[in-house]
């Protein structure tokens, strides 16, 4: 079953969904302010920094705490693992699918992401609102760590030996020519490039599962390889691992990734496009 769902495929459910929207600028302005401008009617907001990840350290956006999200699952009117729930964002999913894999870990099962985002609903013709819901349902499901698999430095490393460890990052900061976010530039040896933006076309739809299937196999991914990915901090990798469970593909996300990587000075930093 696919991870995404349409603009069309949303209007048709008989059961509304729970609609979070996880926009988010990593340089700024905050999420909220463009929440705030216009979002989906009966859309929640759900900050990325304070309710998907914990304070920095080690890494700039560690998992949060079971605490927090039970805390965001009661907000959100979310009472049981199958609840459906529905994400998206105003930036071609890439906050969307950190909250898509987020909840999943901390155990829903009906988690969709919708596929082009605040703009795909705007070209259906679909309004927006500035009105915000009112509050969920207190003493909701309790949310549980650990319902997916995910990687350390260790089993990245290991990842990178023996299958293959993606780099979600774009091409420039992973050959470690520029490193606007991180003290140390480069990339984890035996890494291999995958810019995240090669996922979505120019609409900010996902490409079909043949099209992503062809430009993973391209990348090195065959049938059984042990496939993981990370990126700067974690949110970009969600975004990868979800085109790669559209395409077919299961993968494993080195949440603290490269920002968690470069906290041991004895991990080895690689350089250049290879």
């Amino acid at each position: 079953m696919s991870p995404l769902i349409t603009v069309d495929e949303l209007r048709a459910l008989e059961t509304a969904p729970v609609l979070v929207d996880v926009t988010w600028n990593l340089a700024g302005p905050p999420g909220k302010e463009a929440y705030d401008a216009g979002h989906l009617p009966g859309a929640y907001f759900v900050d990325l920094d304070t309710e998907l990840a914990a304070p920095p350290g080690p890494g700039r956006h560690p998992l949060p705490t079971a605490t927090t999200v039970t805390a965001t699952f009661a907000r959100l009117g979310i009472t049981s693992a199958d609840t459906p729930v529905v994400v998206y964002d105003a930036n071609n999913a890439m906050s969307a699918a950190r909250a898509w894999w987020t909840f999943r870990y901390f155990g829903l099962t009906n988690v969709k992401v919708l596929d082009g985002g605040l703009a795909a609903w705007q070209s259906a013709g679909e309004e927006l609102t500035t009105e915000a819901p009112s509050g969920g349902v207190p003493g909701g499901f309790v949310a549980t760590p650990g319902h997916i698999p995910v990687l350390d430095a260790e089993g990245a490393a290991a990842v990178a030996a023996k299958g293959i460890l993606l780099d979600a990052r774009a091409p420039e900061r992973f050959a470690g020519e520029v490193e606007p976010m991180d003290p140390v530039a480069g990339h984890i040896p035996g890494a291999v490039n995958a810019p995240t933006g090669a996922n979505v076309t120019e609409s900010g739809h996902f490409r079909t599962p043949a099209e992503l299937r062809e430009r993973f196999t391209a990348l090195g991914v065959t049938e059984g390889a042990d496939v993981a990915v990370y990126c700067g901090s974690g949110v970009t990798a969600a975004h990868e691992t979800l085109a790669l469970e559209s395409a077919g593909i299961p993968a494993t996300v080195y949440i603290g990734s490269w920002s968690e990587w470069i906290t041991d000075p004895t991990r080895p930093v690689a350089t250049g496009k290879d």
